[in-house]
């Protein structure tokens, strides 16, 4: 169809107007009925938190979003326990294994030096594509807007494919409030360092991803989406709900 005037969105092998989901543990035949249908506006999925790891037929599930052309990747927690248990070159060998090319890197858990994390980059950049988280789980953990700014440009200038702000799958830690607010003067202060292409913004609910829409247009980049979420979100893309109706085709040249 295509008799209404909608805002353009980005297409094929996208880098940029990203939907990233999240997979908490979908079944594989559940996941192949999702695919037939949504597999064309989903660009990455998410295996969520360290799931990976105890996903049967895990290998079927790689390889079943490859064949849509979805990135699969792991979440940043099974890389903190690697990493905890200094098991990284066995985490890179599994990685291998299962045909995974992309990597995240995070401290959401752990509070690993910034340095250290540019030092895993600059090796791991070699053999994967990388991702790279900001932010902390903790809800309770208030990091000062310089320090995120600091960190997005600084995981950008060392090789990352994209920073991801972290929101939890919840939307109560990283860039919102305890109570899902949106701290939308830090979001505003990272895009001074940072172009909105190069920034996955966790956006777990339809709420969050309505302002991400509206304050930087129809092709940001949104992270932690539900799977049974991946329509509506396109129907918001494409200025199809009532808080993003009178989204002009022009704003698609936001992004």
């Amino acid at each position: 169809m295509d008799f209404l005037t909608i805002p353009k969105r980005t297409s094929g092998n996208r880098t940029s107007g990203l939907t990233s989901v999240v997979d908490f543990g979908t079944p594989l035949g559940e996941l192949n009925n999702i695919l037939v249908d949504y597999g064309h506006i989903i660009d990455i999925a998410k295996i969520g938190i360290g799931s990976a790891y105890v996903t049967p037929n895990v290998k079927k599930k790689v390889d079943l979003y490859k064949e849509y052309k979805i990135k699969p990747y792991c979440g940043g927690t099974l890389f903190e326990k690697c990493y905890y248990q200094n098991k990284l070159p066995e985490y890179i060998s599994y990685l291998h294994n299962l045909g995974i090319e992309w990597i995240e890197i995070s401290n959401g858990t752990l509070e690993i030096p910034l340095q250290e994390r540019l030092q895993i980059i600059s090796w791991l950049k070699k053999d994967f594509r990388v991702i790279a988280e900001v932010g902390s789980k903790d809800a309770d953990h208030t990091m000062p807007v310089s320090e995120w700014k600091e960190e997005v440009r600084l995981l950008l200038k060392a090789g990352c494919e994209y920073v991801i702000t972290e929101g939890r799958d919840s939307g109560t830690a990283g860039i919102y409030e305890k109570n899902g607010t949106i701290n939308s003067d830090l979001i505003h202060e990272l895009l001074e360092v940072a172009d909105a292409e190069k920034i996955i913004f966790e956006a777990p609910s339809p709420k969050h991803q309505m302002y991400f829409i509206k304050e930087i247009g129809p092709n940001v980049n949104l992270g932690n989406v539900k799977l049974q979420d991946v329509l509506v979100l396109e129907a918001q893309r494409c200025g199809l709900r009532s808080e993003t109706f009178f989204l002009e085709a022009s704003e698609c040249n936001l992004l």
